[in-house]
């Protein structure tokens, strides 16, 4: 009997000890992936503010050819919305909303997911000139995790999960604007 009591007491201070750090520990992440491309920053933004394009280059996209994708509003403007579904949980169902636009230089986005599990993100690409010919592109995604729920981001790479996938769409991007016109 007092081996269980002891047992006992020494889960309930290992669960009061996980609160309290849960407390403290951040709640939120980042994510942010470049890639140099070998184009002229007006063509890679007049690319990337079409939303419906992303589909040619996200890797979550790829995941699911069969993916169901319905739009609302005009491409290329605040308040556009492209809204996917898939039966596969690697790709889910939601939607992404155009929610500002700084032209030449910022996109801004508002992810919501529906499935697998519900959850609010924003996301953002940016454009810088480098060179007359080439332009950095960044991609970015941030997200929360609420108390307690944040003890989690002590054992999961976001930054290695979410930054191989941004990295991944960022490289066929790169490869898809670098093809000369035919």
């Amino acid at each position: 009997m007092k081996l269980i009591k002891i047992i006992l007491i020494g889960f309930l201070l290992a669960v009061a000890v996980l609160l309290l750090a849960a407390l403290v520990l951040p709640s939120s992440y980042q994510v942010e992936r470049s890639v140099s491309i070998n184009k002229p920053k007006d063509q890679v933004f007049s690319y990337l503010v079409l939303l419906k394009n992303q589909d040619n280059f996200s890797v979550w996209m790829a995941l699911d050819p069969n993916v169901k994708k319905t739009y609302q509003g005009e491409d290329g403007t605040v308040g556009f919305v492209s809204a996917w579904h898939s039966e596969k949980d690697d790709v889910g169902s939601g939607e992404q909303e155009i929610k500002a636009i700084k032209p030449g230089e910022r996109i801004d986005y508002e992810l919501r997911f529906l499935k697998p599990f519900a959850s609010v993100s924003p996301a953002y690409l940016l454009t810088e000139q480098s060179t007359a010919s080439e332009t950095k592109v960044t991609w970015g995604f941030q997200g929360d995790m609420p108390y307690p729920m944040n003890l989690l981001l002590l054992v999961m790479d976001m930054e290695g999960m979410i930054g191989k996938d941004l990295q991944q769409g960022l490289d066929k991007l790169k490869y898809l604007l670098e093809q000369p016109a035919t």
